[in-house]
């Protein structure tokens, strides 16, 4: 079997959001998880950036309004947190859209909302 796709980070930023829910349990707001999650990001030592915005062009035209990743981590993997009671296919095709505009290939979307964390690696 072939390698995963940014496999170290993707464990490493998998760990640290199962540290964060572990922590905080499930039944906080997804803005929540993000503050602690980026308090976990600095204490690893982890570059990110949070709420990037993205532009949209429609047949050539910027329109007014703005993808907004959650985080985007290391340059190359685009973080979408949810705190809902279960991910659904129309999270994976938001995250899709996301690495269609940041133009990168790995998204994992991650879902505290639940007992355990789940997780999931979208690829573009």
């Amino acid at each position: 079997m072939g390698q995963l796709l940014y496999n170290d980070d993707t464990y490493k930023i998998i760990g640290i959001c199962m540290d964060v829910h572990r922590e905080l349990g499930k039944g906080f707001s997804e803005v929540v998880y993000g503050d602690a999650l980026e308090i976990e990001l600095i204490n690893n030592k982890v570059n990110y950036s949070r709420e990037t915005k993205f532009n949209i062009v429609y047949k050539g035209n910027l329109l007014p309004h703005r993808y907004k990743a959650d985080f985007i981590i290391e340059n190359k993997i685009v973080l979408e947190i949810k705190a809902i009671s279960m991910l659904t296919d129309s999270h994976i095709k938001q995250t899709l859209n996301y690495l269609a505009v940041s133009k990168l290939k790995l998204g994992l979307l991650i879902n505290f909302g639940e007992d355990s964390l789940k997780h999931k690696r979208v690829i573009f």
